[in-house]
């Protein structure tokens, strides 16, 4: 690409909901409604795994994490959003553009590595029960929690470094609602098959490997529990994976589709809608699935509550 005709862009512009002026208010009400209902769950999701000390083991160790991710990679870009459905200029700087590409990316990398930590977790708690406490001592499993956040630092820092080499020649609208690796791709005017390679070969790493391991981890637990005798056992026994299980189907299906595979595939008027689906409603409904299947949460909710004196939360749920 001749550097005559490669701009230096300041600022993109986000195009968004730009096609649906006249639901910009009703979009606005939406977003703004499912990023409170994040807040707050995974907020209180976090206290009570911290406050209650029968929760203090590593599957509710790994929920906080967890928790702790979806407040984070939903505040990177639902805000702006929202700021953008409300206001007539709806760019970002270039800077912010990068900033907001390396954060998103950081925390749904380390979410991926976090859920395959989790599904470990439940495939020791099952299969091997009188190990449990052995194998997942403290020490294991928060060097699985840090590995987590490690991964995904390293997987963003690599995308966002192949970000900042790419060429773009005076079209800066964005076709998304934030600042993403495909957009990004599609929008740029130069060679992308470095970046395309790095996405879909670290795309295996944190994407594939992981969700394959989960994978293999439920066939030994589905196993394992089919052998048990006692029907409430079993029941038992689904219950605790149960809420993850849907997470990961959630979280998995979305990303996976977004991140690996060709760029000639993408089609960001279809694409946007998946992104909608992993970066504001998976968010919100994470604490939401746990604590309407976990029975730990709902007794350490009614506990907090009664504590605190708030009628909402001592309630059977």
């Amino acid at each position: 690409m001749d550097g005559k005709n490669q701009t230096a862009l300041s600022e993109f512009i986000i195009l968004g909901f730009s096609n649906l002026n006249q639901l910009q208010f009703l979009l606005f009400t939406i977003f703004f409604l499912t990023y409170i209902c994040t807040l707050g769950g995974n907020t209180f999701i976090i206290l009570v795994t911290v406050v209650d000390p029968r929760l203090h083991t590593p599957m509710y160790h790994f929920l906080g994490n967890l928790a702790f991710l979806d407040i984070c990679y939903t505040t990177t870009n639902v805000p702006q959003m929202m700021a953008h459905l409300l206001s007539e200029k709806k760019s970002i700087s270039y800077g912010g553009c990068m900033a907001q590409l390396f954060a998103f990316i950081f925390f749904v990398g380390s979410e991926c590595l976090l859920l395959a930590a989790m599904a470990y977790d439940r495939y020791v708690a099952i299969c091997k029960p009188l190990r449990y406490s052995v194998i997942m001592n403290k020490v294991l499993y928060s060097q699985l929690a840090a590995s987590c956040w490690s991964g995904g630092f390293l997987n963003s820092a690599v995308h966002t470094v192949l970000a900042f080499r790419l060429p773009f020649c005076g079209n800066n609208q964005i076709n998304y609602f934030f600042c993403d690796i495909p957009p990004l791709l599609v929008l740029s005017c130069g060679d992308t098959s470095v970046n395309e390679l790095a996405l879909l070969s670290i795309g295996v790493v944190i994407g594939w490997t992981p969700f394959l391991c989960i994978v293999l981890s439920y066939l030994y637990i589905i196993s394992t529990i089919l052998r048990i005798r006692s029907s409430k056992g079993r029941q038992k026994a689904f219950s605790t994976c149960a809420s993850h299980l849907t997470i990961v189907l959630l979280y998995y299906g979305s990303a996976i589709f977004t991140y690996v595979r060709p760029i000639s595939s993408y089609s960001l008027e279809k694409d946007r809608l998946i992104s909608v689906l992993y970066s504001v409603v998976t968010p919100m409904l994470n604490p939401i699935i746990y604590t309407l299947r976990n029975k730990d949460i709902k007794e350490a909710m009614k506990a907090v509550g009664r504590k605190w004196q708030l009628p909402l939360l001592s309630f059977d749920v």
